[in-house]
């Protein structure tokens, strides 16, 4: 599931399904997609099904009709996003339309439950950009941008703001941004009719030093928030207030064990479909993490450590049944299946990998 089920009767939906298309964002010419079984986690490539460069972040409408991907252009002036009409009968992408990003290095993307409204995190300039969907799926005339300012102490990589995720609430009243260059969690209002950010109060929740949040999941009822942090290899925990946006740390827990010493950086985290479990993934040291939710508190307890079977797994998800994991290595051109115990939360891989160009993030459609 995606880090908050942008509504919950389309996420129902999704889960009475034993079929989907699965799309896969690239760091390559287009949106590579494959047939999948629920069933038995069985996945049958379909190639390449929608062209944009470099669509490394892919994300859907609650009524799966459309398909909107970022294109993560570096030194061209402003990135890109990209809508498509979906074809559920054969997985097939059809452009609808492609603006500019309203910002640089456009890196994330979600749509709100109404599905009238985009929010795209740029990397690389800070901004978060807002657009309208209109009626037909393609999407409308920029309406509204956030900037930030401000630095970290890692000179290197937190001279300015890098936001890298938007996260919407699933009472639709929020977005959450975890930005690696400040490290802040920047928090907006949303209003879907006008596709509007405003500034919440609190507008951000500000990290330790030195972290670089990166991607952030809810846990069940959003009582509890989660967030991994690429610079330095931790999962912070937070207690989240639903009437006021604010967050309030609460656990710190390693993503690595204590002897690895190479380079790494974390990159996805993603609850279990009933939240009893968290996941993160690792790049350098390779490997999915697991955790066990303690529900009265929202703390965290590791249970696995399992390695990808490639090399700088960027994104992963779970299905919508919850019975698999499907993630992608980056480096090494590849995706590989996962079984999920639904008991243990414990990840056995099946077999199965397949070769896909740069993979970065994993969606689940369901097929007509």
């Amino acid at each position: 599931m995606t880090p908050i089920e942008p509504n919950l009767s389309a996420a129902q939906s999704a889960a009475s399904h034993d079929r989907y298309f699965v799309y896969v964002g690239t760091y390559s010419e287009g949106v590579q997609a494959f047939r999948f079984s629920s069933g038995n986690g069985s996945l049958e490539p379909l190639g390449m099904v929608g062209t944009v460069e470099k669509p490394s972040w892919v994300g859907t409408d609650p009524a799966f009709k459309h398909l909107y991907a970022v294109s993560e252009i570096e030194g061209k002036g402003q990135g890109g996003v990209a809508s498509f009409a979906i074809d559920r009968k054969t997985g097939h992408l059809s452009a609808l339309n492609h603006l500019e990003s309203g910002g640089q290095g456009p890196c994330y993307l979600a749509v709100d439950s109404t599905g009238k409204m985009l929010i795209v995190a740029n990397y690389s300039s800070g901004d978060v950009a807002a657009f309208p969907i209109e009626a037909n799926g393609s999407i409308g005339k920029l309406s509204s941008v956030m900037s930030a300012h401000g630095s970290s102490v890692n000179k290197a990589r937190q001279e300015g703001p890098h936001a890298h995720e938007a996260v919407i609430t699933s009472d639709n009243q929020r977005v959450y941004v975890p930005d690696l260059g400040l490290d802040q969690i920047r928090i907006y209002k949303i209003e879907p009719s006008s596709a509007k950010l405003i500034p919440n109060d609190p507008p951000f929740v500000k990290g330790a030093p030195g972290l670089g949040p990166r991607h952030m999941a809810f846990g069940e009822s959003s009582r509890y928030a989660y967030v991994v942090n690429e610079l330095k290899p931790f999962v912070s925990v937070y207690a989240h207030d639903s009437a006021t946006g604010n967050l309030t740390f609460i656990q710190s827990v390693p993503t690595i064990p204590a002897d690895f010493s190479k380079e790494n950086s974390g990159a996805e985290i993603r609850t279990g479909r009933l939240g009893k479990f968290l996941y993160t993934s690792n790049r350098g040291h390779d490997s999915i993490q697991v955790f066990a939710i303690d529900p009265s508190n929202g703390k965290l307890h590791q249970v696995q450590d399992v390695s990808t079977q490639g090399e700088v797994p960027r994104g992963f998800n779970l299905d919508p049944s919850g019975r698999f994991l499907l993630v992608g290595n980056q480096q090494t051109n590849n995706l590989v299946v996962f079984k999920v115990d639904p008991q243990t939360g414990k990840l056995t891989p099946t077999g199965q990998k397949f070769e896909v160009p740069t993979p970065v993030d994993v969606l689940f459609v369901p097929a007509a």
